[in-house]
Parts: structure tokens; C-alpha cells; sequence
């Protein structure tokens, strides 16, 4: 069993939730953004690691188009 995967897992949990909260801090509408543009990121990454994997590369376009839709409608 590759202990590395679940580690690894775990520890972007633990970024990606501190990131988050650290973006919540400020006030609208950098927040929004912020949040926004990290949702992006994270639907690029997903697109860009997913080689093939119809379903990861479909979960990737959605966080991205809510990443923009975070940033530009939903405040």
C-alpha cells in the first residue's frame, strides 16, 4: 500500500481548507475573488492531472465555471 496518496491527500485538505479560510478574512469583494480565482486553479489543475479521465476533467470545468461565477455574480 502507497502510505504517500493518502498523506498527500490529507495534506492538500489541510492547505486548500487554511487557503480558504485565509481568503474569508477579507472583506467583500476581494474575498469573492480570491475564492474565486482559487476554484479556477484548483479546475485547471484538475483538467490539466486528469489525462484522460472523462469524469475528473467534467468535476474540473465545473469547479472553473463556478470559480468565475464566485468572483463575478455570486458575492
Amino acid at each position: 500500500m502507497n502510505l504517500l496518496r493518502p498523506v498527500m491527500g490529507m495534506l492538500g485538505l489541510a492547505v486548500g481548507f487554511g487557503l480558504y479560510a485565509a481568503a474569508g478574512r477579507y472583506g467583500d469583494p476581494v474575498a469573492s475573488i480570491l475564492i474565486g480565482l482559487m476554484f479556477v486553479a484548483l479546475g485547471g489543475l484538475a483538467i490539466w492531472y486528469a489525462k484522460g479521465e472523462r469524469w475528473i476533467q467534467v468535476l474540473g470545468a465545473v469547479l472553473a465555471i463556478y470559480g468565475v461565477l464566485r468572483m463575478t455574480l455570486l458575492h
